[in-house]
Formats: C-alpha cells, structure tokens, sequence
C-alpha cells in the first residue's frame, strides 16, 4: 500500500501529483522546482536554484519522516552545460 507525502515546508505541487509517494519501505519523490514557497518566486542563478530545489526536497523527505542521509539517488536536469 502506497502513502502520499505532502509538505507544507515546500511549495505547492504545479500539477496533479503529490511531492512524494511512500511504498514499500522507500520514498520516491517528485521533481522539485527551486521556487521558494515563502514567496512563490523561482531562485536566481544556478546556484540558488539548486540550493532551493534541495531545500524543497528536504522538507519533503523530513515530511515523510525521514532526512536527505539516507537519500540513494538524485537526478539533476541543467538547461545549460556550463551550469554543470
């Protein structure tokens, strides 16, 4: 049986899908944009929007009770190669 993880640390999900899903012992979570969810704006530079990005997914896990330790894979997607 699959659990449905939503935060309310990290900003809304842009369409119908929730911010993680908890089955069988793992978490798999959805894309995170790097929109800071206290002001609903995306981060600037590269940089800022990958610390946020990671921010939101943070408080995804720490909703689903557990912390980005424990993380096993992330996947990073850069619209440009020199943000790599």
């Amino acid at each position: 049986m699959a659990t449905v993880i939503m935060s309310e640390k990290a900003p809304a999900a842009a369409g119908p899908y929730s911010h993680a899903v908890k089955a069988a012992g793992l978490i798999f979570t959805a894309g995170q944009l790097a929109i800071d969810p206290a002001t609903g704006q995306l981060a600037e530079g590269a940089e800022a929007q990958a610390r946020q990005a990671l921010t939101n997914v943070k408080h995804v896990l720490e909703a689903a009770g557990t912390s980005l330790d424990k993380v096993v894979k992330v996947s990073v997607y850069a619209t440009k190669l020199e943000y790599f």
